[in-house]
């Protein structure tokens, strides 16, 4: 089989989350954030268009890193107070019946037991669609949220994080297939000598177990990582499924690419068996020109300040005391998160901090993409065919409009190439990113 592009779309359970000032925008969804039909209908939009799942990204804290305070944050709906994404997700799972389901836990946040529970539960709720994001946390306010007082030391994150999927993998494993006998006649609801102790012990964490969640359809979740550091990459081989990830161009994309994927390959690992997504943001219309009117009336509501603000909350250093239009490259900006500050640096030679906000704020740096559906998939097609990713984060400017014109405009012209599936071969979330990867 031709080898098969694998979409994912992005989401967070608040008003905007990839285009600062869509949520102004007349035809924007955003104004009933609590809804729970919002979010139920972009996954009916995603699934009618084949897509392997739905992502969402989760934080749990108000960011107040600009400034020391989340009143920009809040004044302006960036991506800030979120609902929680596995009581979402589960109603989510009712309305659909092929879309992958991913949520967002911290490894530094919540003991294993809780996170492999949860991920079972949603598993069997959807009948084997469920992916975790599987995150590190970088910001100590989030643990100063769940009584701690800071994270532990950046270069440790990961080794506990690995000890911390361990033991969720042991608690899964806790039941084997066929547990669950739920003979009438005879009985015999669960063979018990099917069940067993995880009894996991490593240098950090430990986990008695049984887990109290039958083995559930995939008997794992889906994992999904986004590390960009060179520690979060070695964590990403050993264990993602999906690679999140995000470059402003197909160089940087071939160069990430084939990094990870040598990783993969010398752990031990298939790399068919991890497929990595950069993220895009898509404006399609008719022609082109209509694509880029479209464009500029977005982006024309993006609020640049709130975009250094939300700079500032993703790289986990206060920008407030540096001139907006002095040039970033002069600027001495050396703490933070460096894989994002990476990230934020490809390409802003002469760049002011403000034209980076207004950049961020527009598409966080992720290419955007602007043109009529053949336009659109020639873009997508030229990173695809270039082995620089394996498919695409799909982040949508303005919800639910932007994912519904990808589906019904974008879609089309891809399956009409041969690179994009017409029908979903499997039902689990596994089986979709298998698919001819």
């Amino acid at each position: 089989m031709t080898r098969q592009m694998h979409l994912v779309g992005y989401c967070c359970i608040t008003p905007t989350w990839h285009h600062n000032g869509a949520w102004r925008h007349p035809e924007s969804d955003a104004v009933r954030p609590l809804d729970p039909e919002r979010y139920e209908n972009m996954a009916r939009i995603l699934e009618r268009g084949k897509f392997d799942g739905m992502f969402i990204v989760d934080l749990m804290m108000l960011h107040d890193t600009y400034g020391g305070t989340f009143e920009p944050n809040l004044r302006q709906p960036g991506q800030t107070w979120m609902l929680e994404p596995l009581q979402v997700l589960a109603g989510v799972a009712r309305v659909t019946s092929r879309l992958g389901l991913a949520a967002t836990m911290s490894t530094s946040l919540y003991p294993p037991f809780h996170i492999a529970r949860a991920f079972a539960t949603l598993d069997h709720l959807s009948g084997g669609r469920a992916g975790w994001n599987c995150v590190t946390s970088t910001n100590d306010r989030e643990i100063q949220n769940f009584g701690g007082d800071r994270l532990m030391e950046k270069g440790l994150r990961y080794d506990y994080a690995d000890e911390v999927v361990e033991a969720c993998h042991a608690l899964w494993n806790t039941w084997e297939d066929g547990a669950l006998v739920i003979d009438q006649k005879n009985g015999i609801f669960a063979d018990p000598s099917k069940v067993h102790y995880a009894n996991y012990q490593g240098k950090y964490v430990k986990t008695r177990g049984p887990l109290t969640t039958p083995r559930s359809p995939q008997g794992s979740p889906v994992i999904m990582q986004a590390g960009a550091s060179d520690r979060g990459r070695e964590f990403a081989a050993r264990w993602a499924e999906v690679i999140f990830t995000l470059h402003s161009d197909t160089a940087h994309m071939k160069k990430f690419y084939d990094d990870v994927k040598s990783r993969v390959q010398n752990g031990g690992r298939d790399p068919n068996h991890c497929a990595i997504l950069p993220s895009v943001d898509v404006v399609v219309g008719e022609t082109d020109s209509i694509a880029q009117e479209k464009a500029d009336y977005i982006n024309s509501l993006v609020s640049a300040e709130l975009g250094v603000a939300e700079v500032s909350n993703a790289i986990g250093v206060d920008l407030s005391a540096y001139p907006l239009d002095k040039p970033l490259e002069d600027m001495e900006i050396t703490q933070g998160a460096r894989g994002m500050m990476d990230i934020i640096l490809q390409g802003s030679e002469g760049r002011t901090l403000r034209d980076v906000g207004y950049i961020w704020g527009v598409r966080q740096m992720a290419p955007q993409l602007i043109g009529s559906p053949t336009t659109v998939a020639d873009s997508l097609c030229e990173m695809f065919e270039a082995q620089a990713c394996d498919g695409f984060i799909i982040c949508p400017s303005l919800t639910p409009t932007s994912y519904s014109q990808f589906v019904d405009m974008v879609v089309p012209e891809l399956q009409r190439r041969g690179v994009y599936r017409k029908e979903y071969q499997g039902r689990t979330f596994r089986e979709h990113l298998r698919q001819a990867l």
